[in-house]
C-alpha cells in the first residue's frame, strides 16, 4: 500500500527577509524552510513548532496555514511528500542550542536572495512556499482537525 509521507515547513518573515536552513545532504548544501516528518502521536501543529526549534533555535508559534504541497522526487518518484506550510511568528531565538545533525545554519535570506541560489533549493516547495506566502494566502489553522487529541490538548 502507497502512504505519502506526512511533513510540515515553518514560512517565517521579518523585515523582508525568510529563516530558512543550510544543510548538508549528501554531502551538498541545500537550502529549505525549517521542516521535517510528523512523528508518530505528533499533532501536524506541533510538528511544525518542534521542527523549526530544533532546525534553528527559534521558538515558532504558528497563525495561519499558507497551504499543502504534494511532491514527489524526479529521482524517487515512488516517494510522496504531502507539505503542510505554516506562517507564524518567532517569540524567540535560543542562541546556544545545537541545531539538528546535517543542519549548518539558520540564516535569514530575502526572496531575490533566494531565487540567487536556486541551485542549492532542496525541493521546489521552497519557493513555493514563499511565493504562496507573499501572495497573501493563508488559511485559518481550524482547517486542521485533530481526533488523536481531546480538545484540551490540541
Amino acid at each position: 500500500m502507497w502512504k505519502p509521507n506526512a511533513t510540515v515547513a515553518a514560512v517565517i518573515e521579518r523585515d523582508g527577509k525568510f529563516l530558512l536552513v543550510e544543510e548538508r545532504i549528501l554531502g551538498e548544501k541545500r537550502l529549505n524552510q525549517p521542516a521535517g516528518h510528523v512523528e508518530h502521536g505528533e499533532s501536524i501543529l506541533a510538528a511544525a513548532v518542534r521542527e523549526t526549534l530544533e532546525e534553528t533555535a527559534h521558538h515558532f508559534v504558528p497563525t495561519s496555514l499558507v497551504g499543502v504541497y504534494q511532491w514527489s522526487p524526479p529521482q524517487q518518484p515512488e516517494l510522496t511528500y504531502l507539505r503542510f506550510a505554516f506562517a507564524g511568528d518567532v517569540t524567540g531565538v535560543e542562541p546556544a542550542r545545537a541545531l539538528d545533525d546535517g543542519i549548518e545554519a539558520a540564516v535569514w535570506l530575502s526572496r531575490d536572495e533566494i531565487v540567487a541560489r536556486a541551485g542549492e533549493h532542496r525541493s521546489p516547495l521552497l519557493l513555493a512556499c514563499i511565493d504562496d506566502y507573499l501572495a497573501g494566502k493563508r488559511y485559518p489553522l481550524e482547517l486542521l482537525r485533530d481526533f488523536d487529541r481531546s480538545p484540551e490538548a490540541a
